[in-house]
């Protein structure tokens, strides 16, 4: 008979294959194998942590298409995330720090429209 903290990490790690494969394309997941490979003490706290992130975080991705009744999917609004690129720049005379996202295509702006992200 197993115990109930073996049972609790059996389940952890079934439900943790399950979500690397529905999120494979995340590139947190190989962040987090690389991390647990690296660092084998602290593994098993990483995993439950960085995996509950990844989780939520598709889950909120996934409730605000539904609430704002997008056919955008989780998967392809960040597949295009993905894509968008930040330049950040210092002015030399007054050292101000200027940020600007590009917004560079048609699929950008609508997740500009969707999501409004203010830049």
């Amino acid at each position: 008979m197993l115990s109930s903290v073996k049972m609790k990490y059996l389940e952890i790690t079934n439900i943790y294959s399950i979500l690397k494969k529905r999120f494979e394309w995340l590139r947190l997941i190989q962040k987090l194998d690389q991390f647990i490979t690296e660092n084998k003490s602290e593994s098993k706290q990483a995993h439950i942590c960085l995996t509950f992130v990844v989780y939520k975080v598709y889950k909120e991705i996934e409730r605000q298409l539904e609430e704002k009744k997008s056919d955008l999917s989780p998967e392809k609004v960040i597949e295009i995330l993905q894509s968008i690129y930040q330049i950040e720049n210092i002015t030399q005379t007054t050292k101000e720090k200027i940020v600007k996202t590009l917004l560079l295509t048609s699929e950008h702006k609508l997740l500009d429209e969707l999501f409004e992200f203010r830049c």
